[in-house]
């Protein structure tokens, strides 16, 4: 029988790959992990409980939350919350940040940003959904309340990012900016053990992820690079595969193991893209690149965007590097013309 590493256990190990957090990061990570677990039991629970659909009311996005959206920020909130190693979060479900007002939080070195629960339109059918985070370093002094200040931070600041997805099994993959490791929960041990130790992203791939519902709507650029995927050239393996679930995590995490490519580009109803820049797309691009892929808006990487607003929106085009490659080069020689 091989040794089980756990998550806790592995953490402490890699300790010397994050030195000036000095054990603040294991306890940061085991709240996350216990939100993560009362989040995954009550999902289970779906259509069991009267846990799924709207509750009647809409996020500062202007998209309708479900109970379970609702019930998954209140526990994260509260898991971050109860240890002395935040000062604040920003979520998707927040209209704006919250500074959490102890005063070991305000002594707190670290703020995080989350979706709380990413495509949770989907659980009333059974589909994979997901929890997203992202750490930064505080940049306001310690002491004082968490500002907005050190949530606009770039992604290349992010000291780690993660997502836990809650699927036929319920995983926790994460990154500290020394390689990307996944985790795989065992409900009889109330555990997470390693079970995917430095997962790299194959450099090409055959799989191309988005919603061609919107295809009418998509720039130019994107239309020709979904052509181009579609053509049969068998010596460059084409036509690749179309795999769209709908639920962000999910469908990058299905990438992240086979390679391929996840687009949401801007559309006639969102020009400049759908997905949240602080809450999706800079923990995933994090993510991404320590797995040796790439992550970008169509002009520039997503890590060295600057956010000037919690709930900004960018086009997002990440997986194999190859192939953002070329959809990069396809969006370059449309704006060329």
């Amino acid at each position: 029988m091989t040794d089980i590493r756990t998550l806790g256990e592995f953490i402490v190990e890699k300790q010397s790959d994050f030195p000036h957090a000095s054990g603040e990061l294991s306890s940061l990570l085991g709240s996350i992990k216990l939100a993560a677990k009362i989040v995954n039991r009550e999902i289970n629970k779906a259509g069991l409980a009267d846990i799924t659909g709207a509750v009647g009311t809409e996020n500062i996005q202007g998209e309708e939350q479900q109970k379970l959206d609702l019930y998954a920020n209140d526990k994260f909130k509260a898991a971050l919350e109860a240890r002395d190693q935040v000062c604040g979060i920003a979520s998707e479900e927040e209209d704006q940040a919250v500074s959490f007002n102890r005063q070991l939080n305000r002594d707190a070195k670290y703020v995080v940003l989350m979706d709380p629960l990413d495509g949770s339109s989907n659980i009333d059918v059974n589909v994979s959904v997901g929890t997203i985070f992202s750490i930064y370093r505080r940049i306001s002094p310690v002491g004082s309340p968490a500002t907005d200040a050190d949530f606009l931070q770039p992604g290349h600041c992010q000291v780690a990012a993660g997502y836990v997805i809650y699927g036929s099994s319920t995983m926790l993959v994460y990154t500290t900016g020394n390689g990307v490791h996944g985790f795989t929960y065992d409900p009889s041990l109330g555990v997470f053990c390693l079970s995917h130790e430095n997962m790299q992203i194959p450099v090409d791939g055959n799989i191309y992820s988005i919603n061609e519902g919107n295809y009418v709507r998509f720039p130019l650029g994107v239309k020709k690079y979904i052509k181009f995927c579609q053509e049969y050239v068998p010596q460059d393996n084409r036509p690749y595969t179309s795999r769209y679930i709908g639920s962000l995590v999910a469908d990058f995490h299905r990438n992240l193991l086979k390679g391929g490519i996840y687009l949401y580009p801007s559309t006639a109803s969102y020009p400049n893209g759908k997905l949240r820049l602080l809450y999706e797309c800079n923990p995933m691009a994090l993510l991404i690149e320590q797995a040796g892929g790439r992550a970008t808006d169509g002009q520039q990487r997503i890590l060295d965007l600057v956010p000037t607003e919690l709930h900004q929106r960018v086009p997002f085009f990440v997986g194999s590097t190859n192939m953002v490659n070329k959809v990069e080069a396809f969006l370059h020689e449309v704006d060329e013309q």
